[in-house]
């Protein structure tokens, strides 16, 4: 922050003055009166809680010439140079800039060296997450077993990142987020000492921004004081703080509502040509749907539930929307956020996300909805009632030629081979009168099958390149669904072409239920948003997989032993006998390779 001299000025300097820790201060000030601190503590918590206040309490605590007390001073020589940073045995260190190896190795070896000026020697380690692994195994030992003279104290925001034999080495204290009250009361106590006029709402509006950081509550009332000369009103606060008021995320809101994309994208245009950034918008205007959709589920949690604006104003706002419809605005808008990080032209996609938020289907973008829902969407249209009339037809007439066909005794795939082989030469009335022959003597796998397999297995070296693309297909799975994810994560992409994924699985169950309907469609919606069009799913077990590569690999063998063509002349005599041997020859070699005549 580029305003802190209100926080240096009000920056605590005892126990008493952390707001919002008071957990955190009565166990420190116990230990202190029993005289059993810890060699080392580990501070965790978000930015702005005041973890580097507490370690330089606690240094001036033990070290107090009227201590240790569990409270400082602040007037003995000791204090005072403590908080001036002046004491050499007091030593703040900011692990981001000092994360060597070597660093570490200089605290390890003076660290046997008594304290000269304070009772007790005291390293504080601002953002120790930001070490190295090398300068951690440097300071693990010294964390086991420091001499008595001396006190650890470690800060950072992300604990997660600190190895377990480091933490499991200190005393670990959480700091949790200040509350909006007990920021609004230190705020206002702040705006009467320092003789600010400051409106509730304003100083309400400040706490909300800082997310929970009573560093980041002050910063902001003294940069918001500095701009306005010490009068801050809710709408000076909004404009020096870069932020949008409430209403004109009403006014964005009532036009997605109303569906009118003309009144959005001149919303958009005003909030560009006052040099707002797209993506801080759009992350705002997710909060403000976040806090529609807590007005309308939680009406009672309290103003300490809203971020951008007060519950209290937004309950009729809440009512013009479905609960579903909210959840899908917010997923898209999130959606968005993310990939607007690495977009070229933000606005653009900031303009789309709203346009598509006006859309007839807000949730089409979400593959979260389940395949019933989006055909009831689509039936809802005009032109969605064509399509659907249009695959009715289809279907009416795929089941009546389906039923002839079991009527007359032939399945489907014998006749499927049976019209194959007749393309493939002069032969075309002999199968088509032999086909019941070819139906009885028909191989374990239907050829039409095996057929259709061997296109992608030919598909299957060109289509690297998007065979590549399968841990970002595993990814936005996830994102989308996680249980799909789950079931999805055993198989492995063997082939990609005219417009379909193929996925071979090792295990049945998982691909019976990868193919079920809602979860097949919620991966065909990722593969078309990945691959920028309608990509179907298909799913094969790697046992056929495998036996369908093997067979390409025999067809090339026989090519280049007997020659581009293979030629079979059944004999007249035999008549049916000799028909299941072409079938068996077009499943070894494929149609292209095997041409019929009759002698």
């Amino acid at each position: 922050m580029a305003h802190l001299a209100l926080y240096r000025a009000w920056r605590p300097q005892t126990f008493k003055d952390m707001v919002g820790q008071q957990h955190i201060v009565q166990t420190l000030q116990n230990a202190i009166r029993e005289n059993r601190l810890s060699h080392a503590y580990l501070f965790s918590g978000p930015r702005g809680t005041g973890k580097t206040s507490a370690a330089k309490i606690l240094a001036k605590a033990v070290n107090c010439e009227h201590g240790p007390s569990p409270e400082p001073c602040n007037e003995c020589s000791q204090c005072e140079r403590i908080t001036s940073g002046s004491v050499m045995d007091v030593v703040e260190i900011d692990a981001a800039s000092n994360r060597g190896v070597e660093e570490i190795r200089d605290i390890r070896d003076k660290v046997k060296y008594s304290p000269t000026e304070v009772r007790r020697k005291v390293y504080i380690i601002d953002e120790v997450h930001m070490l190295t692994t090398e300068a951690f195994n440097a300071l693990l030992k010294t964390l086991e077993e420091p001499p008595g003279h001396v006190m650890f104290i470690l800060a950072t925001t992300e604990p997660h990142k600190l190895p377990p034999t480091i933490i499991s080495r200190c005393q670990r204290f959480d700091f949790r987020r200040v509350s909006l009250e007990e920021q609004a009361g230190l705020l206002r106590e702040i705006c009467t000492e320092e003789g600010i006029s400051a409106e509730e709402e304003a100083l309400r509006f400040i706490a909300r921004l800082s997310d929970g950081g009573m560093r980041d509550a002050i910063s902001l009332l003294d940069q918001i004081s500095s701009f306005t000369g010490g009068q801050v009103s809710l709408e000076q606060a909004v404009e020096a703080t870069g932020g949008l008021p409430s209403e004109q995320f009403a006014r964005l809101a009532i036009a997605i509502r109303d569906k009118d994309a003309s009144k959005v994208l001149t919303e958009i245009d005003g909030m560009m040509k006052a040099g707002k950034s797209a993506d801080k918008c759009l992350e705002q205007l997710m909060h403000y749907f976040r806090d529609l959709l807590l007005a309308q589920l939680a009406p009672d949690a309290g103003d300490s539930s809203g971020r951008i604006a007060n519950p209290a104003e937004l309950k009729e706002m809440s009512n013009g929307f479905s609960r579903e419809r909210l959840f899908a605005i917010i997923d898209l808008l999130n959606r968005y956020q993310s990939e607007m990080k690495y977009a070229a032209h933000p606005q653009t996609m900031f303009e789309i996300a709203l346009l598509k938020l006006c859309s007839d289907n807000p949730g089409v973008s979400s593959s979260t909805e389940t395949a019933s829902t989006v055909s009831t969407s689509s039936a809802d249209s005009g032109v969605g009632r064509n399509e659907l009339g249009q695959l009715k037809q289809q279907i009416a007439a795929l089941e009546s030629k389906l039923g002839a066909l079991m009527k007359n005794g032939i399945s489907p795939a014998s006749n499927a081979v049976a019209a194959g082989v007749a393309s493939g030469g002069s032969s075309g009335a002999r199968g088509s009168s032999s086909g019941g022959g070819g139906a009885t003597s028909a191989p374990r796998i239907a050829p039409v099958s095996r057929l259709k397999l061997n296109a992608y297995v030919d598909a299957h070296v060109s289509a690297a390149p998007s065979i590549g693309k399968w841990p970002q297909i595993l990814q936005r799975v996830k994102e989308e669904r996680v249980t799909v994810h789950a079931w999805l994560v055993d198989g492995e992409p063997v082939s990609f072409a005219e417009n379909t994924f193929v996925v071979a699985f090792r295990n049945t169950i998982h691909r019976e239920t990868t193919e079920r309907p809602a979860n097949k469609g919620v991966i065909e919606g990722v593969l078309s948003s990945i691959f920028g069009n309608s990509t179907q799913l298909l799913t094969v077990m790697q046992k056929e997989w495998q036996e369908a590569m093997a067979e390409k690999s025999g067809r090339a063998n026989a090519g280049q032993s007997v020659g581009e063509e293979l030629v079979l002349v059944p004999d007249d005599e035999a008549g049916e006998k000799s028909e299941p041997w072409i079938d068996e020859a077009v499943r070894l070699f494929g149609e292209q390779l095997v041409t019929i005549k009759d002698d």
